[in-house]
């Protein structure tokens, strides 16, 4: 999978003020890849040390007053990519990897459906490209794509992009859009079979704007 985060080994407990919110802290927990916000728990110290030592975010259950994993029932965990400590102490923000939906009414988030910002599915989908890459499933287009080479995989892009200039002057929006989806589908799949991903573009075009 993606490259993952995993700084909560670093983590300064120093910095939670227990006093300040006697001894339970909210944690929102943030979808590691795309940022969509996924719910709010609240831990004490014993929460927050086993979600270090197991990896699945646990909580301290202020209805069943216990500690509480979520998923425990479920199997919906979350798994622990990162957990950082606000300005002022009293609030930690949690990245995770949902195994499955959050909400226990069938939902990515506790919000609903609609909180993933719209560009995050980006890294869904080039996560999913990585994943086939590594696992090459059969009948999959993808896997299809990985087998003919990356000479191949440019040669497609090179199609899907005259298709969308194309599309852009001579077609609707329609067309333009789903030429478009075309094209960065198949860019992200030969930037995987270089070894590299969204991100890193990402990271190039932040450092070109700084």
């Amino acid at each position: 999978m993606s490259e993952t985060v995993s700084n909560f080994d670093s983590l300064d407990l120093s910095q939670i003020d227990w006093a300040k919110t006697e001894g339970l802290v909210p944690a929102i927990v943030q979808h590691w890849l795309t940022g969509e916000v996924l719910m709010l728990g609240y831990m004490d110290e014993r929460a927050l040390a086993l979600t270090r030592t197991s990896s699945k975010v646990t909580f301290f259950s202020r209805s069943k007053q216990r500690l509480w994993t979520k998923g425990e029932s479920s199997g919906h965990v979350l798994h622990l990519k990162s957990i950082r400590v606000d300005c002022d102490g009293d609030t930690l923000l949690v990245l995770a990897d949902p195994h499955g939906p959050t909400c226990h009414l069938g939902t990515r988030s506790c919000f609903g459906n609609e909180v993933r910002p719209p560009v995050g599915f980006l890294a869904q989908l080039d996560a999913l490209v990585e994943s086939r890459k590594e696992e090459l499933p059969e009948g999959s287009y993808t896997t299809k794509l990985f087998h003919g080479g990356t000479r191949r995989i440019a040669q497609k892009v090179g199609e899907e992009g005259v298709e969308t200039a194309l599309a852009a002057v001579a077609q609707g929006d329609d067309e333009l859009l789903g030429e478009a989806a075309d094209l960065v589908f198949h860019l992200t799949v030969l930037l995987r079979a270089r070894g590299f991903g969204l991100g890193d573009v990402a990271k190039v075009l932040v450092e070109r704007h700084g």
